[in-house]
């Protein structure tokens, strides 16, 4: 029985029958507007222009009579299938066809967004509103000896911190302490880029230390360090024009994303928002059982 059952669904006149039963649904659904007037669909000459344009874009050629008459063709085809699907009600439920959709709305606030020039003013201001996204960054120039503290104890750390101590900028870091690949002499670094070899704690130690001295032990995910800086240049904002790229691109999003918003809240004000609350079964109520003993 299960045998003769998968050859029947194997039968390609089985398959036509189910392909027919499909057809006869969707052509029930549009025979529901059989007795509307047909639809219109006119080709304007742009539209032709943007297929022959389209076109000669891949192809690096006019299309020729043959080609554009096929190219116009498939458009009616592409319309008259877009306008069925919209009336059978395909475009329903569908969550690409949903988000899509979404996106082209949010494009016409974009572009609403987009016609706004904004003066120096305006980015200025914006400047002084927003210091930290254009503020630059601390610089560090300093040397570092590193101990490798399973090698090393407290008073092997002493015994350097004072010899170093002693001979102050003089002394060669690079003949101390024990090897690492970071290397050992470091000139105007960011604050960020010595949080990325060093790590965040010994970041954040460096602006606490002064400088013309070794310091230490300052601690990084190596270990630790005995640290002498010799020069820092603290982190100050930009004017505008060392920064309007930058500043005008955050300006440029943030006003694309308020326009997004003041447009979706003008049209949700078109509709009464209902939220249903998912009420707790009999079982979510229940005390869950202490299971530790």
């Amino acid at each position: 029985m299960v045998y003769a059952l998968k050859r029947l669904l194997k039968e390609p006149l089985l398959h036509f029958l189910f392909l027919g039963i499909v057809l006869f649904v969707v052509y029930g659904f549009v025979s529901k507007r059989g007795n509307d007037e047909p639809g219109e669909i006119v080709v304007t000459q742009g539209q032709i222009e943007h297929l022959a344009i389209g076109f000669a874009k891949t192809w690096q050629r006019p299309p020729t009579e043959q080609e554009l008459a096929g190219l116009i063709r498939d458009h009616v085809r592409e319309e008259v299938l877009y306008r069925e699907a919209l009336a059978v009600g395909l475009d329903k439920d569908d969550t690409v066809i949903r988000r899509r959709l979404r996106q082209k709305m949010e494009f016409i606030s974009d572009d609403i967004a987009a016609q706004i020039e904004p003066t120096d003013a305006d980015l200025n201001a914006y400047l002084q509103l927003h210091p930290d996204k254009f503020r630059t960054e601390p610089l560090f120039t300093f040397r570092q000896v590193y101990l490798d503290p399973q090698k090393h104890g407290e008073s092997d750390l002493a015994d350097l911190l004072a010899k170093l101590k002693l001979a102050a900028d003089k002394a060669d870091a690079s003949e101390l302490g024990d090897p690492l690949m970071l290397g050992h002499k470091f000139a105007a670094v960011p604050v960020g880029e010595v949080a990325k070899q060093f790590g965040e704690s010994f970041a954040a130690a460096l602006p606490g230390l002064e400088t013309g001295q070794w310091q230490g032990p300052v601690a990084s995910g190596f270990g630790v360090h005995l640290v002498f800086i010799s020069e820092r240049t603290e982190g100050r904002l930009p004017a505008l024009s060392q920064v309007r790229r930058a500043v005008r691109r955050e300006w440029d999003n943030d006003r694309r994303l308020e326009a997004n918003e003041n447009f979706f809240q003008t049209l949700l004000k078109r509709y009464n928002v209902t939220i249903e609350r998912l009420e707790q079964t009999a079982e979510s109520k229940k005390p869950v059982a202490d299971k530790t003993n």
